[in-house]
């Protein structure tokens, strides 16, 4: 007989108040920020853009580490009490050159989002050999977290907020063949693996850090089209029937998971700074809310059925899935 995975009996909805469709300034509304520190990987394009000017209007300082600092310079000119850095999550190097220098200040950190990924791209290496999309979603972040966590115990009250997906249910963490080295490379494959990579480091990070009170979370923030995170995907593929209309404008339907930036930020706003989910975290979020598992469909969806598999896959937060991703991490980053 299998082994029921290890599950945590908090996967379940605690009634948060908001919706699929609910904004960003939904969910910030009445929280005061004033003081605190934030630093929001990619906050300068698309759904990490949101998430900074939302933190910003609710009076945090927002640090933007950016592989491109002109292009963060351009996107993000007006927007105030940010500080805008350079950091390539490719580049281990760079990572920790990053992190250095924020822990030279010796100041607290409040929030760190790890907002940053790529998704379904053609297969690439870093200079390591690892396969691009699991180095830069996953690798990368769990490296600059690590870095900054003498900040994070700092704060007294911090909170982690890793950028997941349903694009996990396209695949488990496949720990016999990470790289895809010894099997064909798939683009969904390989990103949904990164993305449920997101959630086992949750579920671990969290185990670690409550005890100086320090919470993480994932996060589904819906299917946005509106974002640089779709520059490799041809949206006339029949894997985007319904996504867009006859005319390839993205079709907008938040119970489907298909939203606008402000309404994709929301969760994530969510889950850094609302106080309901104190006490709270190794968890999954989507529409503002704690996700229910969902291991009742069959088979490997294609990406059109992803927006409207609601839950998490069991694989996901599955306890000795997520020992197993941080021991491996820690032995493939030395």
């Amino acid at each position: 007989m299998n082994a029921q995975p290890k599950t945590d009996t908090r996967q379940k909805p605690i009634g948060s108040g908001f919706k699929a469709a609910s904004t960003s300034t939904d969910v910030i509304k009445g929280i005061d920020l004033s003081g605190k520190t934030a630093i929001v990987t990619g906050g300068y394009v698309g759904l990490g853009l949101e998430t900074t000017k939302t933190l910003v209007a609710a009076g945090a300082t927002v640090i933007v580490p950016a592989r491109s600092r002109e292009k963060a310079e351009k996107y993000l000119e007006g927007v105030e009490n940010v500080e805008i850095e350079t950091m390539d999550l490719m580049n281990p190097a760079s990572i920790d050159a990053f992190a250095e220098r924020f822990m030279a200040k010796n100041e607290p950190l409040h929030l760190l989002i790890n907002n940053a990924g790529i998704m379904a791209t053609p297969l690439n290496r870093d200079l390591r050999g690892f396969e691009s999309q699991f180095a830069t979603n996953h690798l990368g972040h769990f490296q600059l977290t690590n870095r900054l966590w003498e900040a994070l115990k700092q704060a007294n009250g911090a909170r982690i907020v890793n950028l997941s997906s349903r694009g996990h249910h396209f695949s488990p963490v496949v720990f016999e063949d990470i790289n895809f080295e010894k099997r064909e490379y798939d683009s969904w494959a390989a990103y949904g693996q990164s993305k449920t990579a997101n959630i086992l480091f949750t579920v671990s990070l969290d185990e670690k850090g409550k005890a100086d009170n320090i919470r993480a979370f994932a996060v589904h923030p819906g299917g946005i089209l509106d974002t640089e995170l779709t520059r490799h995907i041809d949206l006339t593929d029949p894997i985007f029937k319904g996504f867009v209309d006859e005319n390839g404008k993205a079709i907008l339907d938040p119970e489907k998971g298909m939203k606008t930036l402000e309404q994709g930020a929301s969760t994530q706003i969510w889950a850094a700074t609302n106080p309901k989910l104190e006490n709270l975290g190794g968890v999954y979020l989507e529409d503002c809310e704690i996700a229910e598992i969902a291991d009742t469909d069959k088979g490997t969806p294609v990406a059109n059925e992803v927006a409207v598999r609601k839950g998490v896959k069991s694989y996901a937060i599955d306890k000795e899935n997520a020992d197993k991703l941080w021991a491996l991490s820690e032995k493939l980053l030395g």
